[in-house]
């Protein structure tokens, strides 16, 4: 009997996925010494004291057992609490926010929930990685439209209504943006809350970022107004805000029927969100303020010497007003982002990833990560105008 191919034990769509254009750099930079990392995107602190007490009294008292498929209520309440208190929102905890593992899952949950074979979702690039993929293994097509470095990598909601066919089901909006940093106005989310109404689509609205904004105010999508509240399915976490990664806790919020779709899902993938995480989310969300505010504080000095620091060296770099990234434009070393980092990472021991990764619109960019100390930023900085020197 003929033995079946590797590729063929899988599913197309599964096979089809592109791999990650962020791992590839981190794989071979695993094996160097003296690497400054400005990839990877998690916050170089640990969780504030007082919630990783949280989560060891939580371990100390026994809960070491399964919660409600929704999540604790006393975490859904505080959930509720906190984004009235931020962008006067009012989610109802008992049926319209599910607590989820990390907002990776939130998103794995809102496509599988809302999307039959062939429906399109809207998705402005460059974006975190996931966004496509996550589309495509729910079955359904990710539509990609660029934003322009001119428009300070916003979304042109004009470019959205083109996008618009027959099929499409769901618009996703991911601000502040992974990989570029890049905010929206109010005024562009009403248009784009406009054009949703217009055409009766869901709106995904990935807000992992929502704290870590510089000079601006941040505008939580769904609080644009009751109709579009109903339409949309936000997605929050503690990762980023809380220096939580590892914690792997999360949340979506939205309307009764959507959110119940997501439970249904994650009741038979997941069971329930783990119960130390909840706990310490809770602790989090009700002494957390400080917290937020002095890292906010650290990565918006650190903004400051980075973008100042790629300007200063040629790598045109827009003011980014959101997350830790920055997303400079390598042209000037007159090589594609690809071979640009390859060559950086090998010469000066500095890891940062192609913009292509991250979708179109990324071509001829890289993603800096300043959620590393100010004093590591200033050595990858002195690196590369090394580099530069040579290359530019």
């Amino acid at each position: 009997m003929q033995e079946i191919s590797a590729t063929e034990r899988l599913s197309k769509r599964v096979a089809g996925l592109k791999p990650s254009g962020i791992r590839k750099f981190f794989d071979i930079a695993a094996t160097m010494k003296d690497v400054i990392s400005l990839g990877i995107g998690e916050p170089d602190f640990t969780t504030p004291k007082p919630i990783l007490d949280a989560g060891i009294r939580s371990l100390q008292n026994g809960e070491t057992h399964y919660t409600s498929n929704w999540g604790k209520i006393e975490l859904r309440n505080a959930i509720s609490n906190n984004l009235n208190r931020l962008y006067q929102v009012k989610y109802d905890p008992t049926n319209q926010i599910i607590a989820t593992v990390g907002g990776s899952e939130a998103l794995y949950l809102s496509f599988t929930a809302i999307l039959d074979p062939g429906d399109e979702v809207i998705i402005p690039t460059p974006c975190f990685v996931s966004y496509q993929a996550e589309v495509i293994m729910a079955g359904g097509v990710a539509v990609e439209i660029p934003c322009r470095m001119e428009n300070q990598f916003m979304v042109d909601p004009a470019d959205i209504r083109k996008a618009i066919t027959e099929r499409t089901k769901a618009i996703f909006i991911g601000f502040p943006n992974n990989p570029t940093g890049a905010v929206v106005t109010r005024d562009v989310m009403i248009e784009i809350a406009n054009i949703a109404e217009e055409f009766d689509l869901l709106v995904v609205s990935d807000e992992l970022y929502d704290r870590l904004v510089y000079d601006f105010e941040h505008v939580c999508f769904p609080a644009l107004g009751e109709n579009i509240k109903n339409r949309t399915i936000l997605i929050g976490g503690f990762s980023k805000d809380y220096a939580m990664t590892g914690w792997r806790i999360g949340y979506a919020c939205g309307p009764s029927d959507l959110i119940q779709g997501l439970v249904r899902i994650h009741q038979y993938t997941i069971m329930s969100a783990p119960t130390t995480a909840q706990d310490a989310a809770l602790e989090a969300l009700l002494i957390g303020d400080p917290y937020v505010e002095e890292m906010r504080v650290e990565y918006d000095r650190r903004r400051k010497l980075l973008v100042t620091g790629l300007n200063r060296l040629g790598l045109a770099t827009f003011e980014p007003r959101g997350a830790f990234y920055a997303f400079p434009n390598i042209q000037a070393s007159g090589m594609d982002d690809e071979t640009f980092c390859q060559k950086l990472l090998e010469e000066e021991h500095v890891a940062v990833v192609p913009g292509s990764s991250f979708g179109p619109g990324g071509e001829g960019f890289a993603r800096a990560c300043y959620a590393t100390s100010y004093e590591q930023i200033e050595e990858a900085l002195h690196r590369m105008e090394r580099f530069m020197s040579r290359h530019g």
